[in-house]
């Protein structure tokens, strides 16, 4: 079974430059829990909701929140994406899929076209949706 037949075509996607604002305002306002780093349409890395999770402060929009908190909002998407990341095309099987996962310590894998663009993801959870009919 191709990749091509289940994969998430709706991608959502974030610029180098982008802040964690806004990062924190996609993963707040959709259901997605990879993000993908894209410019001139070319796919440059990935962020997890666990890597944005990881990377600033648990006291943002609490009580508790100092300016300091507040700054990490401002880093870059960049900074915290995952460079380089394990992609496959649209054209690759579900079993090259679940190698990858089980070779790597990914949770999702870009599909990407001949030029390196975006044209969908398969996450573990889309594996098991599919195998689980």
């Amino acid at each position: 079974m191709q990749l091509q037949s289940f994969m998430t075509t709706r991608v959502v996607s974030v610029a180098p430059d982008d802040t964690l604002n806004q990062v924190k305002e996609i993963f707040d306002n959709t259901r997605f829990h990879h993000l993908l780093v894209v410019e001139n349409d070319c796919l440059m890395g990935v962020i997890s909701d666990r890597d944005f999770l990881r990377n600033i402060s648990p006291f943002v929009g609490s009580l508790h929140e100092t300016t300091r908190d507040i700054c990490t909002m401002k880093r870059r998407a960049h900074q915290i994406m995952s460079h380089h990341p394990i992609t496959l095309q649209p054209q690759a099987d579900l079993n090259q899929a679940v190698e990858l996962f089980q070779a790597n310590s990914i949770s999702c894998i870009p599909i990407v076209d001949d030029a390196n663009h975006p044209v969908g993801i398969v996450s573990w959870r889309d594996l098991l949706k599919f195998v689980n009919g």
